[in-house]
């Protein structure tokens, strides 16, 4: 397995292997990160191969690959179909996305995305953008607060969590991750604190990022972008992710309710390649303990 001080990858040759490479195709990773899937394809591509790779952080500009087949933009994925239609093409062979946050922000002591360490509040993916988790901390309503919580973080007592951020932040502004922890206290049991901790900032993360939309829309799109025989690979970290994935490829919706046509044969834009979720091996999970929450789930557009 490739290591960068970035990012490794998660399940990087269970996924690449997962897009069934054409060496002449063109194929798409749309959370470029550290570059480590992107290297793996290109490595099966021959000289009439295309890879186009997307990440929204200037940080992985760093990482870009000097590539004649290769294709760099500096985006958010939600985007695929505008920048396929600005290369002009119709249609790919694969797509691949490595969802969730690369060891590179959660390491970064000064992005605000891990409660390991003191920063500002920020954990935008783009800091172009505009939505601070401070922002959100400070400006949100009690029920909205309550909702990302639960919601995105999966926890029964978001109200109660809520009410306190609402509380606190009348003496004082929530700009720093020790505020925050500091109101998390009453909340927070010590054999669960880290657990707790991560649904937390978790939840905070993907709503400063709108990663939730943003992976609807790439799935939505991810159908007429693709060409029959085509190939999707998603690996998900929290079941909010894989749930999503896992409905859209069995059903073509994000419910997972199966239209049957006339005949009474489901009408599916996918066919499942792996049926049973693929997770990292034991021997992975141990090199890299940051892979164990992976799931990857791979479809064939029909």
């Amino acid at each position: 397995m490739e290591m960068t001080a970035y990012h490794t990858p998660a399940l990087l040759f269970e996924s690449v292997d997962g897009l069934d490479i054409r060496p002449g195709g063109v194929y798409v990773d749309v959370t470029f990160g550290g570059g480590g899937h992107s290297r793996e394809i290109l490595s099966r591509l021959n000289s009439e191969g295309k890879l186009i790779a997307f990440d929204q952080d200037e940080d992985a500009l760093a990482n870009r690959i000097d590539d004649a087949r290769f294709i760099f933009e500096r985006a958010n994925f939600r985007f695929l179909k505008n920048f396929l239609r600005y290369h002009h093409i119709d249609s790919v062979d694969g797509i691949l996305a490595d969802l969730g946050v690369s060891s590179h922000h959660f390491d970064d002591e000064e992005r605000g995305f891990s409660f390991r360490f003191p920063a500002e509040l920020d954990m935008r993916m783009n800091r172009t953008a505009q939505k601070t988790a401070a922002d959100i901390l400070n400006d949100y309503s009690e029920e909205k607060l309550s909702d990302v919580f639960y919601y995105f973080g999966e926890l029964n007592n978001a109200r109660r969590i809520a009410a306190a951020i609402v509380t606190a932040r009348k003496q004082q502004k929530i700009n720093h991750t020790t505020d925050f922890l500091t109101v998390l206290e009453p909340f927070v049991a010590r054999d669960k604190e880290k657990k707790i901790l991560a649904r937390l900032f978790q939840a905070l993360r993907i709503e400063v990022n709108d990663e939730m939309s943003a992976l609807q829309e790439l799935l939505v799109q991810s159908l007429s972008a693709l060409k029959p025989g085509g190939r999707l690979c998603i690996i998900s970290y929290h079941s909010l992710e894989d749930r999503l994935v896992k409905n859209f490829m069995k059903s073509g919706n994000f419910k997972g309710e199966v239209v049957k046509d006339f005949y009474g044969n489901a009408a599916t834009p996918f066919t499942l390649i792996n049926r049973k979720v693929i997770t990292p091996s034991e021997e992975e999970q141990t090199v890299n303990p940051r892979s164990r929450s992976a799931k990857l789930r791979i479809a064939e557009k029909k």
